[in-house]
C-alpha cells in the first residue's frame, strides 16, 4: 500500500473532482485489491492491475453520480494547495492568480469538449505519465485504440485552442 498509494491517489485525483471522493476510492481500491489478490494474474504488472482497479472504481462512482470528472484547484484546502506547489514552480515567474484562473478555465473548457474516457486517457498519459500500454490495460482497451483516441483528443484540443485564439 505504501509503495502504490501516491499513484493510486494521483490517478483518482485526475478523474474525480472532490478530495473526499478520491480518499474514499483509494480506500476501496486497496480493500478490493487485498480481497482479490488470489485472482491476480502474476504475468501482469501488479501496479497496472492496481491502477485498473482504481480507474474502474472511479468510473463506477461517476456512473452512479453522473458527474463531471474534473478537479478544481479551488476545491483544495490551503494545505493541499501548498502540498502540490513545487520549488521550481515558486521560483519561476508564474502568472498571477487571475491569469492562472483564466488559463485553468480555458483548459477546463477545452477538456469539457472531450468524451469522459478521452479526458481520462489524456490525464493518465500527460499528467500522470502512464504508458499507452498501461492505459490500455487499465481501461480494458487495445493499445492501438488508446493511441488513436489520444491522437484525436489532442487534435480536438488544438482545434479548440485555435478557434479560441481567432475569437
Amino acid at each position: 500500500m505504501q509503495r502504490h498509494q501516491h499513484r493510486v491517489f494521483a490517478v483518482a485525483r485526475g478523474i474525480l473532482k472532490r478530495q473526499e471522493d478520491v480518499e474514499d476510492i483509494a480506500q476501496q481500491v486497496f480493500v478490493k485489491a487485498y480481497f482479490s489478490l488470489k485472482r491476480f494474474d502474476q504475468r501482469a504488472a501488479f501496479s497496472t492491475w492496481l491502477y485498473k482497479i482504481t480507474v474502474n472504481e472511479c468510473w463506477d462512482l461517476l456512473r452512479k453520480r453522473k458527474a463531471r470528472p474534473l478537479v478544481y484547484e479551488a476545491d483544495f484546502s490551503e494545505e493541499q494547495s501548498r502540498q502540490y506547489t513545487t520549488p521550481e514552480r515558486e521560483a519561476s515567474k508564474a502568472p498571477d492568480a487571475s491569469d492562472r484562473m483564466a488559463l485553468r478555465e480555458q483548459l477546463e473548457n477545452m477538456l469539457s469538449q472531450l468524451d469522459k474516457r478521452d479526458r481520462a486517457m489524456l490525464v493518465l498519459k500527460e499528467v500522470e505519465g502512464f504508458s499507452v500500454e498501461e492505459i490500455a490495460e487499465s481501461m480494458g482497451l487495445n493499445a492501438n485504440t488508446v493511441k488513436v483516441r489520444l491522437f484525436r483528443a489532442r487534435r480536438r484540443i488544438v482545434q479548440y485552442s485555435r478557434r479560441e485564439k481567432k475569437e
